[in-house]
């Protein structure tokens, strides 16, 4: 058994490491896409440009813009005569929020019931959420720092002294600066993984086919199983040696953090990298040329980045599509990629992740080398 499958390891070595342009890209995409989307990827929407309209223009107003201005979300960069205007410079898409202050704000600031109206553009559902809610805190805070001022004014406080009943503290575990790149780097690393580990094998059975080539495989005593696992062997050195080098541009280059055993993230990295090749097998068994195997690829990998939690939480899924969700492996790693790098976990509070990625290796192999049998039948 074991010199059969050496003999096919042998023969895809061989295949692999012949064409050496293609092996170059497959082991500069990754570095490259992660780089990409290092840069490109931020999850806190901040300097958001913004277009003011003080029909006021006192200095309860300027206080508030100026509120706006210093928190860093809102960039002020044009100013209008009205409301009409604001949203013109909205609908142009030269803003994304707008701040229209009405006459006598200071008067009103002073009788208690002033108001401001704040336009966002609801197109971009990620931005508006952000501003929405950067807006309301930070008009809460002015309006109590403004409280604050009248009532010192007036001697019902002392100075310094806090109206507030509970002073609520909060203690970010494991990110406390909420850096968004500890976030992402994780769910990258295991999102570009799974793309090129799928990818990989997805030609696998299909090439074969192709070029005539499976009728000389067919007549040696080699059986499907054996087969399947000397197929993915090289397949699986290329992934976790890009593995490796974006582990190292994470934490080297953009100054992740690795808070855990990097001897255990490599060994369930394995794990995860062979259920990958896995399922690049079975689509390649049950693909009947390349094109085929392409299109079911994109659509498993784009269904699969969605649904595995890279970027979205799975809690928040419905029930059904959490199931479906774990019909792929980043599903389980990602627990897995976070847990190891962020939070510093070890093996005992992994086991929901680790042993489902056992029995989907087993499933998948299993699977492929049956679909293969079924289809020489």
């Amino acid at each position: 058994m074991r010199q059969r499958i050496w003999a096919v390891m042998q023969k895809e070595f061989i295949q692999t490491f012949r064409d050496r342009s293609t092996l170059a890209m497959l082991l500069a995409m990754p570095i490259i896409q992660l780089l990409l989307f290092g840069y490109a990827i931020s999850m806190s929407v901040d300097h958001v440009p913004t277009i003011v309209s003080d029909q006021s223009h006192d200095s309860a107003s300027l206080a508030y813009v100026n509120a706006m201005a210093a928190s860093s979300y809102f960039d002020i960069t044009e100013y209008a005569a009205s409301q009409a205007e604001v949203m013109q410079a909205i609908d142009a898409g030269r803003v994304q929020a707008g701040i229209v202050i009405p006459p006598d704000f200071s008067a009103s600031v002073e009788r208690g019931d002033a108001q401001v109206l704040f336009l966002v553009d609801g197109s971009d559902l990620f931005t508006s959420q952000s501003a929405y809610n950067a807006a309301s805190s930070i008009a809460q805070a002015h309006a109590t720092e403004v409280l604050m001022t009248r009532m010192e004014r007036s001697g019902l406080v002392a100075k310094g002294q806090s109206l507030l009943p509970l002073d609520a503290r909060v203690r970010v575990l494991y990110n406390p600066n909420m850096d968004d790149l500890w976030f992402l780097i994780p769910g990258l690393a295991a999102m570009l993984l799974q793309t090129q580990s799928i990818i990989l094998t997805t030609a696998a059975v299909v090439r074969e086919r192709e070029t005539g080539t499976i009728e000389q495989i067919l007549v040696t005593p080699i059986r499907p199983t054996e087969l399947m696992l000397g197929k993915i062997a090289p397949n699986i050195l290329i992934a976790m040696f890009n593995m490796l080098s974006i582990m190292a541009a994470g934490v080297f280059w953009f100054r992740v953090p690795f808070q855990g055993n990097f001897l255990l993230f490599c060994g369930l990295a394995f794990l995860y990298v062979f259920s990958g090749t896995a399922l690049g097998l079975v689509v390649s068994t049950v693909s009947q040329n390349q094109r085929q195997s392409q299109q079911l690829v994109i659509s498993i990998l784009l269904v699969g980045m969605v649904l595995g939690g890279s970027m979205f939480p799975r809690y928040a899924m419905p029930a059904g599509i959490r199931i479906v969700a774990n019909l792929f492996p980043l599903t389980y790693f990602i627990p897995i990629s976070r847990g190891i790098m962020t939070k510093g976990l070890g093996v005992e509070f992994l086991w929901n992740s680790i042993v489902p990625l056992l029995i989907y290796i087993v499933v998948t192999v299993s699977l492929a080398a049956r679909m293969f049998k079924q289809g020489l039948d």
